[in-house]
């Protein structure tokens, strides 16, 4: 799976078009951050049964979506954001594999735990959307 989408470089307009291409990537990435969610809560449940195939089939789902976020985004106009994610999905990865090689419970949770933060931080976006156009163009690429 390979996800192009560079959020919110269509942001800047401030008409409702754009405003609806927002929200329609917001909720894109929120449904990312759901799957990838439930791909860990998923692969946690077949470390416990020891269901290592599935497990697996987990893992590499969640690594995937990891890396189609991460090539999302756009690291020439998301300035120091963009950069810190790009090292955190890096970082994720690095983390799955482990979780797949070892097992890894405690690694599997601290991933959770770091992923359902910026989950989070997704799901508060539509709220700090104007409700209303915008008189100058707000940048937003430096999400995603």
């Amino acid at each position: 799976m390979r996800v192009h989408f560079k959020a919110m470089e269509s942001y800047g307009e401030g008409n409702s078009t754009s405003q609806a291409m927002v929200a329609d990537k917001v909720e894109l990435i929120q449904m990312l951050f759901d799957g990838l969610i439930d791909s860990l809560v998923t692969a946690k449940g077949h470390i416990q049964r020891g269901s290592i195939e599935d497990k697996n089939k987990s893992l590499v789902r969640a690594g995937r979506i990891v890396l189609g976020l991460q090539g999302s985004l756009d690291l020439d106009k998301g300035g120091d954001l963009a950069r810190n994610l790009y090292e955190l999905y890096s970082y994720v990865t690095r983390r799955l594999v482990h979780v797949n090689a070892r097992n890894d419970l405690d690694a599997l949770q601290e991933v959770h735990t770091l992923l359902n933060e910026i989950r989070q931080a997704w799901r508060d976006v539509p709220n700090l959307l104007p409700k209303t156009a915008p008189a100058s163009g707000v940048a937003m690429s430096a999400m995603h």
